[in-house]
């Protein structure tokens, strides 16, 4: 009768109680764990029932992690420390050839919630909310959930910011820090500084030392992006925004376990400015850190809409570029703890068995390939291939490896087939990849698809194993002619040469500009595209 109400008492009161008095996270430790009183009774999957979802979505992350260092394209990389993330691609199925369809935060998350591609949802900005293109009928990924007797909620971002789709959940809540009408501040900073003596708690309003993106962007002469700044803080990685999501989280499956849940954990970070403990910063000292590879005069074939490096970021010592990448890797690092905490939350709590779980990112991330670019808004494998990774419930077909290529929109009708669920009333744009979980190898898409809009032009973007094509279109009003890049991916991995300004593959051009126009249906396995 005390164990009952025990439980009752938690699950109405939260965990934010245990999480107050749990031991810091140790640098030399990232696996340790908030420990919980108890395990909960779990709500076992029935025969033909219904998983749980846990959707656990990244801003910013790159495949730079451990769990795809042996991914060919990436060789050239050392990767942040990412115990956990590792250990859930051993336990679930990891996805090679994973691309968003837009290398930025809302035209890609408003693609992979729709089941829409951007053409559809015609959202290339981050200001534009789904519901405005969509309509209110339209049922995205967590609301369709809902529709079937799913409880669901989300925590952080999981939509873009300001943008997040209300009508979809039953719980929507930020970070701490970042609740509504918080002014989203900055670290004081110019480009390429070491912020350490800079006070804590910087994402608070009324910070001193904080500024708003306008007055960052100002300051540094850029209309758009932001300069490259980090800062190691004394604070717990509990009290950070991404830390308290984590709380948060765990109350809700603490509160909900009896029942099916879709619950999503947006995590901010690696998204700049790269703040955040200092123990994470210690395990990715600078005397590690490697530059990436570099080819001479790298941007000098490459379309002006393609890849424009920011003046700023061309000022950067070589220092300067390793604290940069230490620091991003340092965010990661403290991500892969998160993660690791919610992994065992669902142990603690006996949910493992009966709940999916999905990691992602949005989109990728530079950091200073080609020339000098940072940052995002760019085609290059960088920016559009993503981490996926899928745990099955009870670790079926653990330690799997798709290498055929799959998209961020396909995680729509790939979650609805793994529930059980039927399709939602609009027509799909992705494809379910749930028959690679148990047969990874098997024959897959041929190619995956992105795009993206900058001045003026409307870059189209189709990659195939052997090689990445983009035409660069002149948006109605602009002058210009359509500008073209080609590149060998088995041959030239890091997309150093651009074989589009050469006649002799013009034969390859003209093939491949056909396979953009056909677009994703003519990439359909042969079984799926009847």
């Amino acid at each position: 009768m005390l164990a009952r109400v025990l439980l009752i008492a938690v699950a109405f009161f939260g965990f934010s109680w245990i999480f107050s008095y749990a031991p810091p996270v140790r640098s030399a430790d990232l696996t340790d764990r908030y420990l919980l009183p108890f395990a909960a009774p779990n709500r076992s999957l029935a025969p033909g029932g219904q998983p749980n979802v846990l959707f656990i979505v990244v801003d910013d992350l790159n495949v730079a992690i451990g769990a795809y260092l042996d991914s060919a394209s990436r060789r050239q990389y050392m990767s942040a420390r990412t115990p956990n993330i590792d250990r859930l691609a051993a336990e679930g199925i990891r996805f090679d050839r994973a691309y968003a369809q837009n290398p930025v935060c809302g035209p890609s998350r408003a693609s992979f919630l729709s089941g829409l591609r951007p053409p559809s949802t015609d959202i290339y900005d981050n200001r534009t909310h789904p519901r405005d293109k969509l309509g209110e009928e339209l049922r995205l990924l967590p609301e369709h959930f809902h529709d079937h007797g799913y409880f669901t909620a989300r925590v952080g971002k999981v939509g873009h910011n300001t943008l997040e789709d209300a009508i979809s959940w039953d719980v929507s809540m930020f970070a701490l820090s970042r609740e509504p009408g918080a002014r989203f501040h900055f670290p004081g900073y110019l480009p390429g500084v070491d912020l350490s003596e800079m006070r804590d708690n910087t994402w608070i309003e009324g910070t001193e030392h904080g500024l708003s993106r306008a007055e960052v962007l100002k300051t540094v002469g850029r209309r758009a992006g932001l300069p490259l700044s980090w800062r190691a803080t004394k604070e717990s990685p509990r009290m950070t925004p991404d830390g308290t999501t984590v709380t948060r989280v765990i109350n809700l499956l603490a509160q909900n376990r009896d029942k099916p849940f879709f619950i999503a954990t947006g995590f901010h970070k690696p998204h700049q400015p790269w703040v955040g403990p200092a123990e994470f910063f210690k395990l990715h000292p600078i005397d590690r850190i490697q530059l990436p590879q570099v080819s001479a005069n790298d941007t000098d074939d490459i379309p002006e809409p393609a890849g424009q490096v920011q003046k700023d970021d061309a000022t950067h010592t070589v220092r300067q570029k390793k604290q940069a990448i230490g620091a991003y890797h340092a965010m990661v690092s403290m991500i892969d703890s998160y993660v690791g905490q919610l992994l065992y939350a669902l142990e603690m709590l006996e949910l493992s068995d009966s709940t999916i779980v999905v990691f992602t990112s949005d989109h990728g991330f530079q950091l200073n390939e080609h020339g000098g670019l940072w940052r995002k808004s760019v085609q290059f494998e960088e920016t559009t291939r993503v981490p996926l990774i899928v745990r099955l419930p009870g670790g079926n077909y653990a330690g799997g490896i798709a290498s055929g290529f799959v998209e961020l929109v396909d995680l729509y009708p790939t979650l609805v087939d793994l529930a059980r669920l039927p399709a939602p009333a609009h027509a799909l744009e992705g494809t379910s990849f749930a028959p690679l979980l148990s047969d990874p190898e098997r024959d897959w898409k041929s190619a995956a698809f992105s795009e993206f809009k900058r001045e003026g032009y409307h870059g189209r973007t189709i990659r195939e194993r052997r090689y990445r094509f983009t035409e660069w279109t002149p948006e109605e009003g602009t002058e210009g002619e359509i500008l073209l890049e080609l590149y060998n991916l088995e041959s030239d991995p890091l997309e150093f040469n651009n074989l589009a300004l050469d006649d002799a593959n013009r034969a390859v051009v003209e093939d491949m500009s056909k396979r953009l126009k056909l677009g994703w249906q003519g990439a359909l396995p042969e079984p799926l595209s009847k």
